[in-house]
């Protein structure tokens, strides 16, 4: 499963009661009123917990969060990051 379709997934059955019709990787999650600013934390727990990376508090951003490829990006950059540290 791609990392896009892990978080659609996720968002869809945590804050869409497991729907997920509609919900791609370009629709703007926070302008929607699909997750909110709190919101956001779960969503970073839940990244950390999938997908084993470090999200610091400064990638916590707007723009970092604010579709779902944006999430996405910003989760296989951490990935790359974290294996070129290896």
């Amino acid at each position: 499963m791609s990392t896009q379709q892990s978080i659609i997934d996720h968002i869809a059955e945590v804050w869409l009661d497991g729907d997920a019709d509609g919900l791609d990787a370009q629709l703007p999650l926070a302008e929607l009123n699909i997750i909110d600013s709190a919101e956001i934390f779960d969503l970073v727990h839940y990244l950390q917990d999938r997908f084993r990376v470090a999200v610091p508090l400064h990638e916590v951003s707007p723009a970092n969060f604010r579709t779902v490829d944006a999430i996405a990006s910003l989760v296989e950059r951490l990935q790359r990051e974290r294996e070129s540290v290896r």
